[in-house]
């Protein structure tokens, strides 16, 4: 695809939905012995989520599993729409359609793994991290230069408030 189809769907998005571990994360989780789970996040990612909340994008989180540390995470970034626990995403993302009075074409996501690709293919931006799953990095409109964990947020927030002529925040 080229760059002036992606900037052109980049243009029209006014809401990110992300996935969590993966894309978010680097897909690894640390249990402790007392059983808590830890998830590692990108403190750049953070930044590009308040920018583009700034620049008027909403953001969401659709997560297949659930956990305090996602919740204390939107919160930290002021992150409202959060869907955890939620294997099948299409559903939420129709929800968060409807909701917000969206078109699909306004809505880009970001997802790594087969459970995200029903969302990913409904989107009008989709985009998968350089460590996605295969399948999905055959589908998506963009493969991030960048790991999930490691950047692959902000790089592809970055691309669209670029898109958008607000990446100067």
């Amino acid at each position: 695809m080229t760059n002036s189809v992606l900037f052109s769907k980049a243009r029209k998005i006014k809401m990110l939905i992300l996935d969590v571990d993966g894309v978010m994360t680097n897909g690894q989780i640390l249990l402790t012995p007392q059983g808590e789970e830890l998830k590692f996040f990108s403190i750049h990612d953070g930044y590009g989520m308040v920018c583009a909340m700034k620049a008027g994008i909403r953001l969401g989180i659709i997560s297949g599993r659930s956990s305090p540390a996602i919740r204390m995470r939107c919160e930290e970034l002021k992150i409202t729409d959060l869907y955890m626990n939620t294997m099948d995403k299409l559903p939420v993302l129709n929800q968060i359609l409807e909701k917000y009075s969206l078109l699909p074409e306004e809505v880009a996501y970001i997802g790594d793994d087969v459970p995200d690709l029903p969302v990913l293919l409904k989107a009008g931006f989709s985009a998968a991290p350089q460590n996605a799953h295969l399948a999905v990095k055959k589908k998506v409109d963009l493969v991030l230069s960048k790991s999930g964990g490691d950047g692959a947020v902000r790089e592809f927030i970055d691309f669209i408030l670029l898109a958008q002529n607000k990446e100067k925040l």
